[in-house]
């Protein structure tokens, strides 16, 4: 995973299995495990600090609201991706044989808005969505 000079963010969130959650970030999603303990887990989400808090009757809990015709988990994160690493982290979602929220697509194709965007959740359920742009300065503009 590269890495970028930027202002980083810190997430924590709630899992229902520690291993799992090893195996999913770490071997599919290809981030690094910085540490773990019997209750939590510290993950190098493209250069984010993601921390995992073992607290099962929490995660995976979310309400939805439409957009594009798609109810859209509410509480969701991810981050946006270069178009080829986002294709490339589609494949591995699609090799694992893990199940998508909403298959990846495009936008708005040919447009200058036009943006890739997929959806899936990890074994506790927290949902994500990982995007890309055709133009970066699309990113704020809409």
């Amino acid at each position: 995973m590269a890495e970028q000079s930027f202002e980083r963010f810190h997430l924590g969130f709630p899992i229902s299995d520690i291993e799992e959650t090893r195996k999913f970030y770490g071997e599919i999603l290809g981030c690094d495990i910085v540490r773990s303990s019997e209750r939590t887990i510290n993950i190098n989400f493209w250069g984010h600090q993601l921390v995992g808090h073992l607290i099962p009757e929490f995660a995976g809990k979310h309400g939805t609201n439409e957009i594009d015709g798609n109810p859209v988990p509410v509480h969701h994160f991810g981050v946006i991706l270069e178009w080829d690493e986002w294709e490339a982290l589609a494949e591995r979602i699609r090799a694992s044989e893990h199940d998508f929220v909403f298959e990846p697509y495009v936008r708005d194709k040919g447009l200058p808005e036009e943006e890739g965007k997929m959806f899936f959740r990890d074994p506790s359920g927290n949902t994500m969505e990982f995007k890309t742009f055709k133009n970066e300065d699309q990113i704020f503009a809409g």
